[in-house]
């Protein structure tokens, strides 16, 4: 993956999440701020919501949120269920392993 162009704002930059799944990793530095970090799993919740379940696995997707900052994981799953409350079904292992984890964070 090349560096992205710093004059170019993240919410026009074009974000290669099947990459980003498949390695398991984010770059160092990705996600400088928390404001990037939102966009970030806004953007990652329409992808995953948007193509094929096999299209990739909930350890992938799972690897990929324990890089987030706590708040941005707990983030993730509000906006999920937000944008479709039914999709919870398909992401419950995830998501009960991430609230057991944070459940505390739940509350601020």
């Amino acid at each position: 993956m090349s560096a992205a162009q710093p004059s170019i704002p993240f919410a026009a930059q074009a974000i290669p999440f099947d990459e980003l799944l498949a390695k398991g990793k984010l770059p160092d530095g990705y996600l400088p701020t928390e404001y990037v970090a939102q966009q970030f799993v806004e953007r990652l919740v329409h992808y995953v919501l948007s193509v094929p379940a096999e299209s990739y696995s909930m350890s992938q997707l799972g690897k990929l949120l324990e890089q987030l900052d706590p708040r941005a994981q707990v983030y993730f799953f509000k906006r999920l269920k937000e944008t479709s409350p039914e999709s919870l079904k398909h992401f419950a292992p995830l998501y009960y392993g991430f609230m057991n984890e944070f459940h505390s964070l739940l509350f601020t």
